[in-house]
């Protein structure tokens, strides 16, 4: 389970995509309202295009962000002005500043905003500010602030600025994204760092082309300028984006650093590992708690996944709709100092909640450790770069009949014998009392994660498609729904639902969900079923009538059209998707042509599609599967035409020859 709190900044992966740092003291342009805005050059007002970076729709001329991680009080101030270039460029000024709602200690103050003609008059924007909630990748969703700049036209300059003010443990995290998505003339980034740490710094994926380092003032400031940074081009399916991006990152520590890697995480783990052992305890409660879960004769197996579903039924308090200091107090609850006490209370927050797994199941005579493993929607571990804040997920390890066990309980939804996708494939450190041991997480198979559809359909005399349908999810493809719908109302879940339906059909269709799925439970299917009604799906072609293969194929049939690559092809995990559809003809209706059964078996993919025809009846058969992960550019071509082979079989037509009566009509 993530580690609290910085749980919430890793759900949250593109928090920072345009900004990041803080300021010594506070500049110029944030003190007075009269003069918080930068001087305008003329030359910007006239110019029609930026040749560094030809056909931009829009750049920006400016950005500026300014940390402060000093004092009680750390919060980042950021500043940007863009050049609108072409009409797409307007888009630019409807705007989306991401932030954490509801969470104590963070808070988002002092959107200002204006436009400047390109006659240089100036419109100060006086509107509205709205809250808003954005899907950014499958299954990641970012609350923002959002408003629209006014009167923006081609050769318009917009610029705004606003505050983060932060909680005293955010400081810890803090880095700055020099990258974006428009080019950049011009960035500016400070870091006051916070006092009595000692703090090193380190840029992964480099520098833009002729920048130089940040450096330290004698101020204590950490001061970095980068000019002509390329825009970010975004793509479908790719690493992270804080892998990808120029990004700087800043390590805090309590001591010097250590230089070697290897004695730096030897004495972390054997810390993490004192830890571990200090809140688990030798406590007779557990002894206790596990004679009440499992029985003698229960197998090895059936004893660990009992002592799982005991774990994951306490209040799990990482999933929970985050709640102020204040409303902490008022709902009395206790912190957590070990696993008596979370026994005891009935809550945890995920953390402690796969720690007190661990001590159950060595109660229980397991050998069971605990460890500290990356995550990967963020960006991908570097033992080298010796950070402490990426190893921030905790697991469990167990070994069952002399196989180890991965589990993370303290995740809400997530079945025994799986971790959470991002778990997955991973680097980690289980701990011991000399330090710990590397290891890697396993990556499940498509069998684990499956997204099957059958549907019972009738075509009609006019050509609708219609008839019952059922949804069901296993896995991972259940997890992740679970995870982000488990808050939301009935109302929210069947609108979500619904969606997913049609969005999977590749021609406007009603959909009408009939049975919720169990939202709660980790280890039962989340199954949904529907009335699905397609009007039209049957087109005429003289005295026939043709049908489509691909019913819920729309995801796949514009995947990976673009001929180029600029990024390697990445997927969140293996998965499957199998639809098992029984198509009713109308009566004296008959199957002219039926295309082959077609296998495409690009062995770590394949798609296979089979039809067959009795008595008034077709009946579909469609399977997908994908064990991919990583594919490297170079290897784009190949899974294009994969994608592009999976297209043209959905697109086959099956030819049908209407009855009298229809072919009358």
């Amino acid at each position: 389970m993530l580690r609290e709190p910085r749980v919430l900044i890793r759900r949250l992966a593109a928090l920072f995509l345009c900004v990041c740092v803080f300021a010594l003291c506070k500049p110029a342009f944030f003190t007075h309202a009269s003069d918080e805005w930068q001087p305008i050059d003329p030359a910007d007002l006239k110019m029609t295009s930026e040749p560094k970076a030809p056909g931009a729709p829009a750049i920006y001329l400016y950005r500026q962000v300014d940390r402060n991680d000093s004092g009680h009080n750390a919060y980042e101030r950021n500043y940007v002005r863009i050049k609108i270039l072409t009409e797409e460029g307007r888009r630019f000024a409807n705007v989306e500043i991401p932030y954490l709602k509801r969470v104590a200690g963070f808070s988002i103050a002092d959107i200002r905003a204006r436009t400047i003609r390109p006659d240089g008059s100036i419109v100060p924007f006086d509107g509205k500010i709205f809250d808003k909630t954005i899907e950014k990748t499958k299954g990641n969703k970012t609350l923002v602030k959002t408003f629209s700049i006014p009167d923006v036209q081609v050769g318009s300059i917009i610029e705004y600025h606003w505050t983060y003010d932060f909680a005293e443990d955010y400081v810890f995290n803090s880095y700055w994204v020099v990258s974006d998505d428009l080019f950049t003339r011009l960035a500016k980034f400070t870091l006051k760092p916070a006092e009595g740490w000692y703090l090193r710094w380190t840029w992964p994926a480099g520098l833009p082309q002729g920048t130089d380092p940040p450096k330290q003032g004698d101020d204590k400031v950490v001061r970095m300028d980068a000019r002509d940074v390329p825009a970010f081009q975004e793509e479908e399916y790719m690493p992270p984006e804080n892998e990808l991006t120029y990004r700087v990152l800043f390590i805090y520590s309590e001591s010097q650093f250590e230089e070697d890697p290897a004695k730096y995480w030897r004495n972390l783990g054997k810390k993490w590992n004192g830890q571990l052992e200090s809140f688990i305890g030798k406590h007779k409660e557990l002894e206790a708690a596990v004679s009440q879960v499992v029985s003698p004769s229960d197998s090895q197996d059936v004893k660990l996944r009992k002592i799982y579903d005991y774990v994951q039924h306490f209040k799990n308090l990482s999933f929970e709709t985050q709640k102020s200091a204040q409303e902490q107090k008022r709902d009395k609850q206790k912190k957590i100092q070990n696993a008596a006490d979370v026994l005891k209370n009935g809550y945890a927050d995920g953390t402690d909640l796969t720690w007190l797994f661990v001590g159950l199941a060595r109660a229980a005579g397991f050998d069971a450790s605990g460890a500290w493993v990356s995550t990967r929607n963020d960006y991908f571990f570097n033992e080298k770069r010796m950070n402490s804040n990426e190893l921030n997920s905790n697991i469990a390890v167990v070994k069952v009949a002399g196989k180890d066990v991965y589990c993370d309980p303290g995740y809400a939804f997530v079945p025994y014998g799986l971790l959470p996708w991002h778990e997955t494939s991973v680097r980690g450190l289980k701990l011991n009392k000399d330090g710990g041991v590397w290891f890697d997480t396993p990556l499940p198979q498509s069998t684990d994660s499956v997204a099957k559809r059958v549907a019972n359909f009738k075509l009609s005399d006019d050509g609708s498609l219609g008839g019952k349908l059922t949804l069901t999810l296993t896995g991972l493809e259940a997890v992740y729904r679970r995870d982000e719908y488990h808050n939301q109302d009935d109302a929210a879940r069947k609108t979500y639902l619904e969606e997913l339906i049609k969005d999977s059909v590749p021609a406007a269709s009603e959909v009408t969900l009939t049975k919720q799925p169990d939202w709660a439970s980790s280890e039962v299917p989340l199954v949904a079923e529907y009335d699905v009604k397609i009007p039209g799906w049957a087109s005429s072609a003289g005295r026939h009538a043709l049908i489509s293969t691909g019913i819920f194929t729309a995801a796949e049939k514009h995947l990976f059209e673009h001929a180029d690559r600029v990024n390697s092809v990445y997927f969140e995990f293996p998965f499957r998707k199998v639809d098992d559809i029984t198509i009713d003809l109308p009566l004296d209706w008959k199957i002219d042509t039926l295309p082959k059964d077609t296998d495409v078996d690009a062995r770590a993919a394949e798609y296979t599609l089979k039809l067959q025809q009795q008595s008034g009846t077709l009946h579909i058969s469609r399977v997908l599967r994908s064990d991919l992960l990583m594919l490297p550019k170079s290897a784009y071509p190949s899974l294009r035409g994969f994608y592009q082979a999976v297209k043209s079989g959905d697109e086959q037509q099956i030819v049908l020859q209407p009855g009298a009566s229809a072919a009358a009509n």
